[in-house]
């Protein structure tokens, strides 16, 4: 081999190790990191990016930011990350609403598939189905033998179209051989409000927001929309156990960064969103929030964003949402 083979070898020996990606990776982060949230402070997905930010942060050797950029079903703050820079300084905390809303307004400027790269699914949850305890149902059965009875007449309460309160509402008509009628509201405390009052006789919503009213009696759970009962509900029976099988649709968040983020700081970002949410007092916060951490590699929590995709398109196409 010739002494020109070799320094070209060398060269590009020193050009792998120090590509623009490896090297970037041996030094990123160098500067806060920010995590942008679709939803107002307090809200479920708000939660989980604070404690992601809060256990991730040392673990990455800089401060994460939590910023609020809220409306259209968080499609704002997609749009604002689908945009920014593919260095690993502005990532997005997706809730499953992110996903359905795109579902239901296509026209929303950015792709999941396309213009984000999955980091990791951070934490899963139930909605349970609840009633108005006047109603004097006990059980899905008894709701469904009602619905069955008043078609047409029973009113759901939801956040909007392609919410997933709506979606698990359209689910289980579908399911059950019913027929709802959906009543969309600003936020879930209008819902509560007006399961409460009787002025809408059925909602799903995130066990957090109502176990409140369900322990004082002010409404009834019939059932989680999940495989595993809550652990804030031990008594109440998923859907399946209450008949109406293959009901899993757990209210799950993610991390998303731009496309194009180099690998190794997706990886470095993976790494440190599994052992965060999974220290002890982070997951005690999220039980007392109906939530559990949830392991996804990378391209595993990539491969379940479009299995989500195609399973809540159906609902929307055979349940005929639009917005």
């Amino acid at each position: 081999m010739t002494g020109i083979d070799r320094r070209s070898l060398s060269l590009l020996g020193l050009a792998t190790v120090l590509s623009p990606s490896s090297a970037f990776a041996v030094d990123y982060p160098t500067r806060p990191i920010h995590l942008i949230v679709g939803f107002t402070p307090g809200a479920s997905s708000d939660i989980v990016a604070r404690l992601y930010a809060k256990g991730a942060g040392p673990l990455v050797g800089q401060e994460m930011v939590v910023e609020n950029k809220t409306g259209a079903g968080s499609s704002i703050a997609a749009g604002y990350v689908a945009r920014a820079g593919d260095d690993g300084y502005t990532l997005l905390v997706a809730a499953l609403s992110t996903l359905t809303y795109k579902i239901v307004h296509p026209e929303v400027p950015f792709d999941l598939t396309k213009d984000f790269t999955p980091v990791a699914l951070l934490a899963v949850g139930p909605l349970v189905m609840a009633v108005d305890p006047k109603l004097g149902v006990n059980s899905v059965k008894e709701f469904t033998a009602l619905a069955k009875s008043r078609p047409g007449q029973i009113l759901f309460g939801t956040v909007g179209p392609g919410s997933l309160p709506d979606l698990c509402g359209e689910l289980y008509a579908e399911r059950a051989g019913v027929k709802l009628v959906q009543v969309p509201y600003p936020g879930s405390p209008q819902v509560t409000t007006d399961l409460i009052g009787g002025r809408i006789m059925m909602s799903f919503q995130i066990t957090s927001a109502i176990i409140g009213q369900i322990k004082s009696g002010q409404i009834k759970a019939l059932a989680v929309a999940t495989d595993k009962r809550s652990d804030l509900l031990p008594d109440v029976p998923t859907m399946a156990e209450a008949g109406i099988p293959d009901f899993n649709t757990p209210l799950w968040f993610g991390l998303l960064a731009p496309a194009g983020t180099p690998r190794p700081v997706i990886d470095k970002l993976a790494a440190a969103a599994k052992q965060a949410m999974h220290a002890p007092d982070t997951v005690d916060l999220l039980r007392k929030q109906g939530f559990a951490p949830e392991d996804m590699e990378p391209d595993q929590f990539g491969a379940f964003i479009k299995s989500e995709i195609a399973r809540w398109s159906a609902v929307v196409s055979d349940a005929n949402i639009k917005e």
